[in-house]
């Protein structure tokens, strides 16, 4: 079916829309999908999810927008196709309901066929409700956050998602592949059908194969056609070497069949495209997770589906951006966790390069928190988990099927084992290709009460793994899935080798201080295929759960561990972001992520100081957090005081001097807690800090700090200068707070305005604000401060050309203004 964008100009009303009246006594505002009704509201600290959500609070979205349906149509299908709406989503045309959905991250297809006027003007009304309390563990936004298209085709016509592209075998240089092509017959005749598959090389749009068969699909059925071909010198996809095909699909009924075939030309042909990949997978516990018979481990991130200033919005370049710079520091992998990501995403780690781990679930017929999916699981998740496995199984990017995460049925309770084998088996009717796994935690819940007493409260603990009960437990869940995750139980892969020496483990979260000596393990063992960080992308909600503090030795916090400064009492608000991330929202990579990119192999040398106050304190840490190692040398106050400098390197020995003096070579630390890093001790005194790595006596690299002078003035870095005007396309541009030397002034906090000049009033500020995780700001109205010297504006395209102007005034400072074009590029 062709597929038609109507993200343009539609109303938006923060309230139920159930009448045509309504729209009148609101004019609303009008807005371009994708869009969050969630993010420009009001934090406030009495919302219902408190930290979960950052303290956001749900509400009642409705979108309107009047769709002309041609006279053209009057003999085809029409639809409307949804990537996903946040959520209990009831969808109405004129007035009359057509469809509804409750998961606000699966795809869904309503069918307007019957229910449009041809030739005229449609009112179609979509309301989302995320009053539902609480429905989240994170921030979810509201809305239709990742767009609508209108679809239409003939009566006999290939459904959304209905074709399937999968490599069978790959010998030398012939690729050995099926099409499987779903076919919908919507005339009251049984039909013959005529299926053409043709194969185009993405990248120089060459025709590489063309096939063709007949099928017959009978009146109101849909049907397939399987076809079996053969490519030849097929470009294999990996996440080095992300080679494109397109698929072109063209059907056409030929006429009726009653008892003999009976010509008929009055239809057309319906066309669909997708792109797809040559690649094969296996994995196994003795040569490991294979891509196209080669080794690979996954160096994973798990993900949130929020874009931090955007909100829950979902564009392709700012997926693109998220995927590239994840690239840059060495990973390979990303986790969706834990819910079905958008098309956009999907479609950028095809483009780029990255493996993805996706996720079904977080929650089945067992609730995490009051208003989530589990109230809907049991009548909708054939339904949902369809929908999102035939979405996105041509993606070569998809290399993991994730039925769940960390589910309170592990245990059987709710029919847990049983439930869990019938995930992966309607997973396999629907894709054979590739391997199915689950997020596995440890027992702090999901058991009755009599087995959870004696066990440890702590979620994702190590405690209470000393027995084999987690095994003994976990097995029959684990019945139906190819390779297992284990959620924080690197202490158990070897043991349970030994138990299962034919199971595939996988570390499908993980704590991220941990990646120095949990790393080598992966590579050591075989039947370990990669690990996946919490998290790669820092992220709205959960606020607070990566946090360190220092303490006195005796402070009785010093003998009571991390778990006190988890959320929520310990993140009170206006705490907004999880701070626990290798970036932080605005795409800049922070010590955590700098850290593991040396753990990966990088010889970047990166030195950090810690602040004056930590000195000779006991650090205090949440299981998601990281020392806080900050690059600044900016301690006015602190001179002649004791501090510490960390380097972290993949070097034999690092130097580093302050001021031009040094504090000697070190060897660099291999053991816990934080492999590939040194320390140094010295009194603060303002100046540089260089820090140098050395391998067999040679410099490898090195990095410094340095005391910076007053706030001076500002500096924009747009990443580039001009984009379509499209409605989608998107310009971020750092702003920087710098002194007279040009750097960036670390521990700068200045208030921040941004304006833009826009003739057409197309483009917009989509985002302003910085990575700071305790804030009140709201991202979409023009003000924040800096953070650590930095914040971020985030420009979209509106539909016409036009140059615009942004301006970024300071308190104290003189403003900056820089223009881009917005066009056809």
């Amino acid at each position: 079916m062709e597929k038609v964008c109507i993200d343009e100009k539609w109303t938006f009303r923060r309230n139920f829309v159930d009448s045509l009246g309504m729209l009148d006594e609101d004019p609303g505002e009008v807005v371009n999908l994708p869009h969050d009704g969630m993010i420009g509201t009001k934090v406030s600290p009495d919302a219902p999810a408190r930290s979960d959500s950052g303290y956001f609070v749900g509400g009642l979205s409705n979108y309107t927008k009047m769709v002309f349906i041609p006279e053209d149509w009057k003999d085809e299908c029409v639809g409307l196709m949804i990537d996903g709406a946040m959520m209990n989503v009831s969808i109405d045309v004129n007035g009359c309901k057509v469809g509804s959905q409750h998961y606000g991250y699966a795809p869904f297809y309503v069918d307007l066929t019957d229910y449009v006027t041809f030739g005229k003007e449609n009112r179609i009304t979509i309301n989302c409700n995320t009053t539902m309390y609480v429905n989240s563990r994170w921030y979810t936004g509201s809305g239709l956050y990742r767009g609508v298209k209108i679809c239409h085709g003939p009566r006999v016509h290939v459904p959304e998602n209905g074709v399937f592209i999968c490599t069978k075998e790959v010998d030398g240089n012939r690729a050995y592949l099926e099409a499987v092509i779903e076919v919908a017959n919507r005339t009251l005749e049984n039909r013959l059908c005529e299926v053409n598959v043709s194969v185009f090389d993405e990248e120089d749009g060459k025709e590489k194969k063309k096939t063709k068969s007949v099928i017959q699909v009978n009146s109101g059925k849909t049907d397939t056609a399987r076809i079996s071909f053969i490519l030849h010198d097929p470009k294999l996809w990996d996440a080095e070497n992300p080679n494109l095909y397109k698929v072109k699909v063209s059907v056409k009924s030929l006429g009726i069949y009653r008892t003999h075939f009976i010509p008929e030309e009055k239809f057309k042909a319906d066309e669909t495209e997708t792109l797809f990949g040559v690649r094969t997978i296996t994995a196994d516990a003795e040569r490991g997770l294979r891509i196209n018979g080669k080794e690979v481990k996954l160096k994973g991130g798990c993900l949130h589906h929020d874009n931090g200033l955007l909100g829950a919005v979902s564009l392709y370049e700012a997926e693109e951006r998220k995927i590239k710079k994840l690239k840059e520091s060495g990973f390979n992998a990303v986790r969706t966790a834990h819910n079905p990501p958008s098309s956009a995403f999907i479609e950028a780690c095809d483009r780029l390069g990255m493996y993805v781990f996706d996720e079904a679930f977080d929650a089945w017929g067992m609730a995490k928190r009051g208003g989530d999916y589990s109230q809907f699981f049991a009548s909708d998740w054939e339904k949902d988990l369809t929908a999102f496995v035939k979405r996105d199984r041509n993606h070569p990017s998809v290399i993991l099927w994730s039925t769940g995460n960390e589910i309170p049925e592990r245990g059987g309770l709710d029919n847990g084992y049983t439930l869990a084998k019938e995930l992966c088996d309607m997973i396999r009717e629907i894709d054979a290709t590739r391997p199915i796994s689950n997020g596995i935690c440890s027992y702090w819940g999901g058991l009755d009460d009599d087995l959870m007493k004696g066990q440890s409260q702590n979620q994702n603990s190590s405690e209470g793994l000393i027995s084999t009960s987690w095994e003994t437990m976990s097995e029959p869940f684990t019945n139906g899935l190819d390779i297992v995750g284990y959620n924080y139980m690197e202490g158990l892969y070897e043991r349970d080798h030994e138990m299962f020496p034919d199971r595939v483990i996988l570390g499908s979260e993980n704590f991220p201080r941990e990646i120095g000596f949990r790393w080598p393990l992966v590579e050591r063992l075989p039947y370990v295929i990669g690990e996946f960080t919490w998290t790669a992308w820092d992220y709205i909600g959960e606020a607070g759960i990566g946090k360190a503090e220092y303490v006195d030795e005796n402070d009785p916090k010093a003998k009571s561990g991390g778990w006190y400064l988890m959320p929520p009492t310990s993140s009170p608000y206006p705490w907004r972001l999880a701070n626990d991330a290798d970036y932080d929202i605005t795409g800049f990579m922070l010590p955590q992520g700098a850290y593991r990119s040396v753990v990966w192999g990088s010889d970047k040398t990166y030195v950090y100081s810690m602040h004056p106050d930590t000195f000779g304190k006991v650090e205090m840490m949440t299981p998601w957090g990281f020392t806080e190692v900050r690059k600044n040398w900016n301690y006015e106050g602190y001179e002649n005081r004791n501090i510490k400098i960390v380097v972290f390197s993949k070097a034999e020995e690092v130097e580093v001097l302050v001021n031009g003096k040094s504090l000697g070579r070190k060897k660099v630390s291999l053991e816990k807690p934080l492999p590939n890093s040194v320390s140094f001790e010295t009194e603060y005194v303002p100046g540089k800090v260089e820090a140098i790595s050395y391998e067999k006596g040679s410099e490898v690299s090195r990095d410094k700090i340095v005391t910076t002078k007053a706030p001076h003035s500002l500096r924009l870095i747009p990443e580039k200068k001009e984009m379509k005007a499209d409605g989608h396309s998107l310009i971020y541009v750092g702003v920087e707070v710098i002194d007279e030397d040009g750097n960036v002034v670390s521990d700068a906090k200045i208030s921040l305005k941004a304006e833009l000049a826009s003739k057409n009033k197309g483009t917009t500020i989509a985002g302003f604000g910085s990575a700071n995780p305790v804030t009140e700001d709201n991202y979409t109205d023009g003000d924040t401060t800096s953070f650590r010297g930095r914040a971020t504006v985030i420009l979209r395209s509106g539909y016409e050309n036009e140059i615009v102007t942004l301006k970024i005034s300071a308190n104290g400072l003189n403003s900056i203004e820089e223009d881009f074009k917005i066009g056809n590029i």
